[in-house]
């Protein structure tokens, strides 16, 4: 490839193996940038500290402490020392520095470091404030965007966002609206696809040891009230028309024991692909998390969707007909399911019109070039 910009660090408080939506993320749009033939280095925490390369891309991982994530369910990795300075020596070494979010320590140290390297910065924002039931937890997100996150956007080239409501949260905190642009994350089509027939499905269903004759619903977040894992459970012991299948990390002894409920665990991105295309519909009833990785996954697969209306949604001009937004009760979201469950016809109309416009609108390659170009305009003033 031809341009200025031949090294990138970016820089997240979690990269693969730790599963969540932003690790999930970095590492795609690292991967393909690698393939482009960027040089491109991942600064992260780890259990200990260590230097490798995976899948073309130089993982840097620096020891961190992640007690907060199993006491408190907040993903905050606590470094030492060694954060700064490993920070410091990559960000010498590269063009660009792309910081994913503002709220963890990796990107205080990365926004610092790349100051000091005068090396500038790209920001993508994922989310606004979480919703947590500490209110103490809430307290401190305000606190941190308040102070350090603001500082590290208007600092920034540029402030990606996925939807409108994390872009106006931005912009309340002071960042020009020219400085921002939308930027919707991609899927890989490839793993993410629908099942190809029954038989497909029955095979992968004896695998994970689910029902064969059930209609099934999928859950896949963290078991945390925000993805709302409890509403799901709550709609699913108001009806039998269909069983539940939660995937993913949290409080495990929540998710098991209710009679149609399977709970499979925290699975890696092979894994939880073969998964949606063992069930038939999706739900994710959420809270302010606009267009989730995990909604457009389900599309991908050829699932129905069943989610919680959010203004992030308004970008995307979605057929309401074919992508079902229920309210977020119990109530609401099992008559939205047992709809579907009841009707195969209708379930495999949405199935064709997720598909369809995840192949159209959900293109990593597409979003790896969008990257490039930012970064190619961010560090052109800095090279004249």
């Amino acid at each position: 490839m031809t341009g200025s910009v031949r090294r990138v660090l970016f820089v997240s408080h979690f990269y693969p193996p730790h599963m969540g939506g932003i690790e999930r993320v970095v590492q795609a749009e690292a991967v393909r940038l690698a393939r482009l033939g960027l040089d491109v280095t991942v600064v992260t925490s780890g259990e200990r500290s260590s230097e490798t390369v995976e899948d073309g891309v130089r993982v840097v991982r620096v020891r961190a402490w992640n007690g907060f994530e199993s006491r408190l369910g907040v993903p905050f990795p606590l470094f030492g020392p060694g954060l700064m300075r490993t920070m410091k020596v990559w960000a010498r070494r590269s063009d660009v520095v792309h910081l994913h979010d503002t709220f963890y320590l990796t990107s205080w140290a990365g926004a610092f470091a790349a100051r000091r390297a005068r090396r500038p910065w790209l920001v993508t924002q994922h989310v606004e404030l979480v919703d947590h039931p500490s209110k103490l937890v809430t307290a401190v997100q305000r606190a941190v965007y308040r102070l350090a996150g603001a500082r590290i956007w208007r600092g920034a080239r540029t402030v990606f966002t996925l939807n409108d409501r994390v872009a106006g949260f931005v912009r309340g905190h002071g960042v020009a609206a020219e400085r921002m642009r939308h930027l919707p994350n991609g899927v890989d089509t490839e793993l993410y696809r629908p099942r190809q027939d029954d038989l497909e499905q029955r095979g992968i269903r004896a695998e994970f040891g689910l029902p064969a004759d059930r209609p099934l619903a999928l859950f896949a977040g963290r078991l945390v009230p925000k993805k709302g894992y409890d509403i799901a459970l709550a709609a699913r012991a108001l009806t039998d028309g269909f069983d539940l299948v939660l995937a993913g990390g949290g409080d495990a002894s929540a998710a098991t024991g209710g009679e149609g409920v399977h709970y499979v665990g925290a699975l890696p991105p092979e894994r939880l692909a073969r998964l949606y295309r063992a069930c038939d519909m999706f739900v994710l009833p959420s809270v302010a998390e606009g267009f989730p990785l995990s909604v457009q996954e389900a599309m991908a697969s050829g699932l129905p969707v069943v989610t919680t209306p959010d203004p992030g949604y308004a970008p995307y001009g979605l057929d309401t007909e074919r992508f079902v937004f229920a309210e977020r009760t119990p109530q609401q979201v099992a008559a939205a399911l047992s709809r579907l469950a009841a009707d195969p016809t209708l379930r495999t109309e949405m199935a064709k019109y997720s598909a369809q416009y995840a192949q159209s609108a959900f293109s990593w390659d597409t979003h790896a070039q969008s990257l490039i170009e930012q970064y190619e305009e961010a560090a052109e003033p800095v090279r004249r």
